[in-house]
């Protein structure tokens, strides 16, 4: 069975936004939807590269900051989904299947059995090789942040902090075997309000690179689809730290 368009996703409010939308524009689409690593495996994950400390600092942020912000963002939240039509409350179809991993056998197989002609990815870890030697297909990613300097997590936020607000936005980029070092299709620039926040940076980007994103598959689909090659400084980004964040915070960057 071939289909035009398969998506690759791990749940969450922005692979639901993601995948509504393009239901929405080309009608139902199959679903490979990964389980998230565990806790303790992040962890030593982010240990090896980052260091004890700073992995400390972050769970200080995770656990004693971000839930507030959480909370207070809500009304936020709320707005810019009405505001832009996000929907994440939508359930997916009956074509949806769970895996582990996107980079399992079983993943493998159906992505195999789809044939699909573009493949878009949303919120998954790495994607290995053998995945994306699987299928011939166009593999598209939509990253919340402007690559190559903001790669990673958080682009946008990051941006902000380092007081480059130029920076803050999203790329739709094809996937490679890095983290979001992949030849860009897109990308486009957000200017948050006073009132945003790291909890609200991501519905924002991800409403810009809706558009974005329908273009690039239609580009992709037709086999019209054009891209730049990645240039200039890079580096991946994490989440703060405790006292990172509230440094940024004395800035105004909430």
């Amino acid at each position: 069975m071939s289909v035009p368009i398969l998506l690759l996703g791990r749940d969450g409010d922005s692979t639901r936004i993601v995948y509504n939308h393009l239901v929405e524009n080309f009608g139902p689409i199959p679903a490979i939807i990964e389980k998230p690593k565990s806790r303790l495996e992040m962890l030593k994950i982010r240990i090896r590269k980052l260091g004890l400390s700073a992995v400390i600092s972050q769970l200080g942020f995770m656990f004693l900051i971000r839930p507030f912000l959480r909370i207070s963002a809500q009304s936020r939240i709320r707005e810019i989904e009405r505001q832009n039509g996000l929907n994440c409350h939508a359930e997916y179809d009956e074509q949806t299947h769970q895996v582990t991993s996107v980079n399992s056998d079983k993943a493998i197989d159906l992505i195999r059995s789809y044939q699909p002609k573009v493949i878009i990815v949303n919120g998954t870890r790495i994607i290995s090789k053998n995945v994306l030697d699987s299928s011939d297909a166009k593999f598209i990613n939509t990253h919340t942040g402007i690559t190559p300097k903001y790669r990673g997590a958080h682009g946008g936020y990051w941006a902000l902090y380092n007081g480059e607000p130029e920076q803050c936005g999203v790329t739709v980029h094809l996937v490679d075997s890095g983290i979001d070092t992949g030849e860009i299709i897109a990308q486009k620039t957000i200017r948050p309000a006073a009132d945003d926040s790291f909890e609200t940076y991501l519905y924002l980007q991800t409403a810009a690179a809706l558009p974005l994103l329908v273009n690039a598959v239609n580009a992709a689909v037709s086999d019209t689809i054009k891209t730049k090659s990645v240039s200039g400084e890079s580096a991946v980004w994490y989440h703060p730290g405790f006292f990172q964040y509230l440094a940024g915070r004395l800035r105004r960057v909430r």
